[in-house]
């Protein structure tokens, strides 16, 4: 893929079972991206997915061309593995079972110029932001685990874990490299290094739908891991 201009946009879209999603999501991101006159490309990591994800990907490729649809088997993390193919200048991470609706890239797109932030991040807690589809249970979980964020560390940004976010390549790239975390604490550390190194970081208000297809991920495995990541970060930082 040859590098294109300096406003170009890349999405990483990790899949894991998301056959179903995928062609949903890739079509959000087409129309949204087209009626926005955004340059942009989408490279699909799927991460074996035995459900037949990567057909459905190989599919969509050939749809809307290897120009604009980029399907990778990961080795390693598929965020770095990812960004080796990126030619884009500005990343955007987002999840691909349509809890992240790509309305709201051209916000964040907004947002960076406004600021000229290195990272815009989704937020669910402040402004018109929401979630939509949780449990009481879920909903708890994700508060909680916030508010604990908020207190140990002060990461000066209103959503830890969330994944929805752009970032200027070079900040992802040096912040992948500092990043040791997985699973559901990767995310929350990303935003605490950004602040450790002095990135700028800028928030628009989203709203997060659950899962329409598939089970979500998050288990009490998560959980712990999690409380565990939040305490060696802050004995860490």
């Amino acid at each position: 893929m040859a590098a294109r201009g300096p406003g170009r946009v890349s999405v990483l879209l990790p899949t894991y079972n998301e056959r179903d999603n995928l062609p949903l999501v890739v079509w959000l991101l087409v129309r949204t991206f087209g009626d926005s006159g955004i340059d942009f490309e989408i490279i699909i990591i799927d991460d074996g997915s035995p459900d037949g994800t990567q057909e459905v990907a190989q599919q969509l490729e050939k749809i809307y061309g290897s120009d604009k649809i980029f399907f990778l088997f990961p080795s390693g993390t598929a965020y770095i593995h990812g960004m080796k193919y990126a030619t884009g200048n500005f990343i955007v991470i987002m999840d691909a079972d349509l809890s992240h609706h790509p309305k709201f890239i051209p916000e964040f797109i907004r947002k960076q110029k406004e600021g000229n932030f290195d990272i815009v991040s989704g937020t669910r807690y402040k402004g018109n932001g929401g979630v939509y589809g949780w449990d009481l249970k879920r909903k708890l979980i994700s508060r909680g685990a916030n508010f604990l964020t908020q207190v140990l560390l002060r990461p000066g940004a209103s959503d830890l874990t969330g994944s929805f976010r752009l970032y200027r390549k070079e900040v992802l790239e040096k912040l992948m490299e500092k990043c040791v975390s997985q699973g559901y604490v990767f995310q929350m550390e990303m935003i605490v290094r950004a602040r450790q190194l002095g990135f700028t970081i800028g928030e628009v208000p989203i709203s997060f739908v659950d899962r329409v297809y598939g089970e979500s991920k998050l288990g009490g495995n998560e959980i712990v891991s999690f409380l565990k990541g939040l305490l060696t970060l802050f004995a860490t930082t």
